[in-house]
């Protein structure tokens, strides 16, 4: 299966969050939405990622209140982003999400955002084709060695 599937399945919906705004509004578009990763834009133009993750970084660490701090100040910037294309397997997607040790994948086709993965879409792709392999492994056996 190729990403570009899995997007067809899943949607393409990406849920941004400004780079100026505060915190405070990422955490709640999160909550909101029942997602751990927010893309961040500043002026239509992606400049990061920022995730449930690096939110926890920043209360363990800095401590400050999440009304008082930039989403730019939490979030990986662009440069820094692992990203798959629409052509990937998804199988290499999972595999570059668990090497880099990240959840959350943005889609990237000719220079331009037209998605996001997150390693639960990947698994949830990956378990509806080991289910189907199953099947059709259960009926080979049946068809071949009739009872």
């Amino acid at each position: 299966m190729k990403v570009k599937d899995l997007l067809k399945e899943k949607g393409t919906d990406i849920i941004k969050v400004e780079a100026a705004s505060k915190a405070i509004t990422a955490v709640n578009k999160m909550i909101d939405r029942n997602i751990g990763a927010l893309l961040v834009e500043s002026d239509g133009n992606l400049v990061g990622l920022v995730t449930e993750r690096d939110i926890m970084k920043h209360i363990a660490q800095d401590g400050r209140p999440l009304e008082e701090v930039d989403t730019s100040v939490l979030m990986v910037d662009k440069d820094q982003l692992v990203v798959c294309e629409p052509k990937d397997d998804v199988e290499y997607a999972m595999t570059v999400m668990i090497k880099k040790r990240v959840r959350h994948i943005p889609v990237i086709e000719d220079k331009q955002l037209i998605g996001i993965l997150s390693i639960r879409d990947v698994v949830r792709a990956h378990v509806k084709n080991l289910k189907a392999e199953l099947h059709y492994l259960k009926d080979y056996m049946v068809d071949s060695y009739p009872v």
